[in-house]
């Protein structure tokens, strides 16, 4: 398998995990607070990455690291993307909330050339531009049907594409499960710091779902929940490692197009979960973004058929 296949089929995997994540996180977002869904999810999530895939994939080695600040910086934007997708998501469709955030492949694109100096031609620079007018046509600003947690998702994908900005950047020195194990690290420090700041419920003075979400106080988890909390974890530190190993071995611009795979998931968890059906605006959006990625993805592998063929330079 090339390196290129290996990430695409790494991300097309962590889609479906993050896909199986958001949708619990949704679905406990009515009884617990956000920090505390995060920090038991996390800890698990460390747990099964130091216990399970830790020791297949190159045992203690995989805490050592000379970039130390790299990782910190970069578990701080995926833990402000996690927040602010996930208090999105408490109060949005899942359809949504996921098409808005999906601009991030997008950025992420945008980004891998002001950053990693990868190169993108006009049929991509058309597909990002068509990819933004179908996040405007899902969030309508300037419309009654406007909300202001839509730009939440909106923040969180442009921290989600720093993010992979700064795994292409340390990918070549450090491992995927190293990556994963700083990540999940990250995430439990801010969720006690957080949980120490807020637990008790104090700032809980609002009505709005979203904020309610981040400051509703800790509880103890019903028995009932603990197989929804379990999977948060399983599911978080498989995606966590997929997606590492997905942007550390193969091009930002080729990997991100996959994550598209997380569209159709959202509508269907969306209808069957939730009883959230999209009406025709909304899909008028995803088919643009959705169709934005697919170009996207076309685009590369034609430019990579050309760099070994340039016959196909055209």
């Amino acid at each position: 398998m090339t390196p290129s296949q290996l990430g695409c089929l790494s991300a097309l995997l962590a889609v479906c995990f993050f896909s199986f994540n958001d949708t619990i996180i949704k679905f406990v977002s009515g009884d617990y607070p956000l920090h505390q869904v995060v920090m038991i999810r996390s800890m698990i999530g460390f747990c099964i990455i130091v216990g399970i895939v830790m020791p297949l994939t190159g045992g203690v080695r995989a805490f050592r690291t000379k970039r130390l600040r790299a990782h910190l910086m970069r578990g701080l934007f995926v833990v402000f993307a996690n927040m602010l997708f996930f208090l999105g998501l408490a109060a949005m469709p899942f359809a949504d909330a996921v098409a808005i955030f999906f601009i991030s492949p997008l950025i992420i694109t945008v980004f891998s050339v002001i950053f990693l100096q990868e190169t993108v031609g006009p049929w991509r620079w058309a597909a990002i531009a068509v990819g933004f007018v179908g996040v405007l046509v899902v969030m309508r600003p300037g419309t009654g049907a406007f909300q202001m947690a839509s730009l939440l998702p909106l923040g969180a994908a442009f921290c989600y594409a720093a993010l992979h900005m700064l795994t292409r950047k340390i990918g070549a020195t450090e491992s995927a499960t190293t990556m994963a194990i700083y990540i999940q690290a990250t995430f439990v420090i801010v969720g006690i710091c957080a949980g120490l700041l807020m637990g008790d419920g104090r700032f809980d003075t609002f009505d709005d779902p979203s904020l309610t979400f981040l400051f509703r106080a800790w509880v103890w988890p019903d028995p009932a929940d603990y197989p929804l909390f379990l999977g948060l974890g399983v599911g978080i530190a498989f995606a966590g490692f997929f997606i590492s190993q997905a942007y550390r071995v193969a091009e930002a611009a080729l990997v991100a197009p996959f994550e598209y795979l997380a569209m159709p998931l959202a509508v269907i968890f969306g209808i069957v979960v939730f009883d959230e059906w999209p009406d025709a605006v909304t899909y008028a959006g995803i088919a643009l973004i959705v169709g934005s990625g697919l170009i996207t993805l076309w685009r590369e592998n034609r430019a990579s058929a050309a760099r070994t063929d340039p016959a196909l330079r055209r």
